[in-house]
């Protein structure tokens, strides 16, 4: 795999990943790299460990596939460090419109998973219903009130990061739901070291967790597994719809309102209760957009994901 291919993946996934409910796990899949990132995240084991005390560096950085994770990481950061401040002014200032254009990558990417799911059985059928039922769940939830220092933030990057890398479930939408979304782009944006750090260690320390267990689901229960992706990714939908409801507002670290429960209303009752133009010629354009451009993502790199399974 080569190291610019690599870089683009990773650039593409740091995309996502910033906005809430866009997961970079879902991008990961669609370009053919899922399982290779599972499997060098899971190898941060105790054999890698062994090789560093032996100072086996090249032994080590071998053993976890090091220059896949720095090309992926390089890209990863970059689309963060550089994307964050526009994402952040699109959100507040033109959200109905780039909630539409995840929409339409959200349902092309749920699409695309359902297609990799092969032999429906009433198992299979069933996890797909549980994960459009937990992922609805998550997307109806109130957001809850995690600021209460440095822990707060290491939870936040423990929690975030196990949704990051599961397509469908996005980290920062859970960092939403946290209540962590405005601190650590705040962070971010203002390179606020200590945070950034903290954060880190607590997404490396779900990492080393969390990709073990899917990794083993993966092997052992692919297609179940699968299923169930492919329902968060479906259910997930909720989330990036681009007309919604204020429920119940909360305030930012920035001192200003932001919503903190949401629920999808159609175009023309937003309009009612807004008076804000759905612009939904505009939204169609766009979801369309997001459609062709994860059929094009898929059409480039996808074919590495279905031949890795047939092979």
């Amino acid at each position: 795999m080569d190291k610019l291919g690599i870089y683009l993946r990773g650039l593409l996934m740091g995309a996502a990943d910033i906005v809430p409910g866009v997961s970079g796990g879902t991008i990961a899949f669609i370009t053919g790299i899922y399982d290779t990132l599972l499997g060098s995240i899971r190898a941060f084991d105790l054999e890698c460990l062994r090789l560093l005390l032996r100072l086996d560096i090249r032994g080590a950085w071998a053993h976890v596939n090091g220059t896949f994770l720095l090309c992926l990481l390089a890209g990863i950061a970059t689309s963060v460090v550089s994307l964050a401040r526009l994402i952040a002014w699109l959100l507040e200032h033109h959200p109905v419109p780039l909630w539409a254009f995840f929409f339409g990558l959200i349902l092309a990417s749920a699409l695309v998973l359902l297609r990799q799911v092969r032999g429906w059985t009433a198992t299979r059928a069933a996890c797909l219903l549980v994960g459009v039922a937990t992922a609805t769940a998550i997307a109806l939830a109130p957001a809850l009130n995690l600021h209460f220092g440095l822990p707060g933030v290491f939870i936040a990057g423990f929690l975030a990061i196990c949704a990051m890398i599961l397509p469908g479930i996005s980290g920062s939408f859970i960092l939403v739901l946290l209540g962590m979304y405005g601190t650590i782009i705040g962070a971010l944006k203002g390179l606020d070291l200590a945070v950034i750090a903290v954060f880190a260690v607590g997404a490396a320390a779900g990492l080393l967790c969390f990709s073990r267990l899917l990794y083993w689901l993966m092997h052992r229960f692919h297609e179940p597994t699968m299923a169930m992706l492919t329902g968060f990714l479906f259910g997930s939908l909720l989330v990036v719809w681009p007309w919604k409801q204020v429920l119940v507002w909360t305030t930012g670290s920035d001192g200003h309102p932001r919503p903190a429960q949401q629920v999808p209303v159609l175009p023309g009752e937003f309009h009612t209760l807004t008076g804000q133009d759905p612009l939904v010629p505009l939204c169609v354009v766009l979801a369309l957009g997001g459609l062709a451009l994860v059929w094009l993502i898929d059409h480039r790199w996808g074919g590495a994901t279905r031949e890795a399974r047939t092979g």
